[in-house]
């Protein structure tokens, strides 16, 4: 047990969800894991907690963690002196995927708008050539290639990707919108330094969700407004759930290793022999 912990999910096996409480402080090694229990249902990963003595739980200063509500229960309960940090990268997650569903939105309506030409054509004994752009791209190439420069911050996108980009944001405005209120929202987390500093920003985030018009941006921007108070906390120590989830690739990394998992008893012994 540390001062500083993370508490996330993870499936081991056939989808089964486990909840996994680990030390940022060991580093993903040995002294990692402090506790793996199965299920994510609150009143059952409590009751096990609390098994664990109350003045080394109370050691627990800070623990980042999800917007999963039973998340955030578990942690009141169990570490009632512990400050919630929101973990900034599911923050930034939800507003990619509002970005991708835009762009998958306008792909469909690509391939449909095709199919329709290619039909048209067929009846009339024509084949049909879709147009091109300058990238040598067609439309539907188009928005399924932009998918990945869309998680990206412009700084790293290659030559072939800023050129795509060009050309996706020239035909799609909206998308061009949504793009700038994802880079926008990780500006705020990257270039902020104090918990008021960054209160005034995503208010100032708010409002430019609130002029766009985005029905999904606006699912964020609420998203975020219930949670700010955790979501805050990240600038006192810019914690994250990175050590959480480098965990979780350890334990999926290990799972490949044997080829899956016919022994979750077992598996569990090996995760607790390594890393607890």
């Amino acid at each position: 047990m540390g001062p500083y912990l993370s508490i996330d999910e993870t499936a081991l096996s056939k989808g089964e969800l486990y909840t996994i409480i680990t030390n940022k402080k060991a580093k993903g090694k040995k002294g990692a894991l402090v506790a793996i229990i199965a299920g994510t249902k609150a009143e059952a990963i409590i009751e096990q907690l609390l098994k664990i003595p109350s003045y080394q739980r109370n050691k627990v200063k800070e623990i980042s963690l999800d917007m999963a509500h039973s998340m955030k229960l578990i942690v009141q309960k169990c570490f009632p002196k512990a400050i919630k940090v929101t973990d900034r990268f599911h923050v930034q997650k939800l507003a990619i995927e509002a970005l991708q569903n835009l762009r998958i939105k306008h792909r469909w309506e690509a391939i449909d708008y095709e199919n329709e030409q290619i039909q048209k054509r067929k009846l009339k004994g024509q084949s049909y050539t879709p147009e091109t752009f300058t990238n040598g791209d067609t439309r539907k190439q188009l928005l399924a290639r932009s998918r990945y420069l869309l998680y990206k911050a412009p700084s790293k996108w290659t030559e072939s990707q800023s050129k795509r980009a060009k050309i996706l944001f020239h035909e799609y405005t909206d998308i061009d919108k949504a793009y700038a209120l994802v880079n926008s929202l990780r500006n705020v987390f990257n270039q902020t330094k104090s918990i008021e500093a960054g209160y005034t920003r995503l208010a100032h985030w708010y409002k430019e969700v609130e002029e766009s018009g985005f029905k999904s941006f606006n699912t964020v921007a609420t998203t975020i407004s219930l949670n700010y108070r955790s979501i805050l906390n990240y600038f006192r120590n810019r914690s994250t759930n990175a050590s959480a989830e480098s965990f979780n690739a350890k334990i999926k990394a290990f799972r490949s290793q044997f080829r899956g998992v016919k022994n979750v008893e077992f598996f569990l012994y090996r995760l607790t022999t390594l890393f607890s």
